[in-house]
């Protein structure tokens, strides 16, 4: 993977405890972005145990164990 031209902050954390129906996500830069879990279709229809094994790429991309698409931090920016 490289990384996103011109973007300096990263994904450090991924949370779908804090708020039901919504995924938690702190960035690299302390900023926390909240988004409904329904603005991603293929991560709704994840089970909680798939959701919990999810993983950070270069920083700048997140995805999970049994998925093969991979999300990056402007589509979460692009959402919230």
């Amino acid at each position: 993977m490289c990384k996103i031209k011109g973007i300096t902050i990263g994904i450090k954390d991924l949370n779908f405890k804090a708020h039901r129906g919504k995924m938690l996500v702190r960035l690299t830069d302390g900023r926390e972005v909240l988004v409904p879990v329904s603005f991603f279709p293929d991560i709704k229809q994840m089970s909680v145990k798939e959701r919990e094994k999810w993983m950070v790429l270069d920083d700048q991309y997140f995805t999970f164990e049994n998925m093969t698409r991979v999300y990056s931090v402007l589509d979460l920016l692009k959402v919230a």
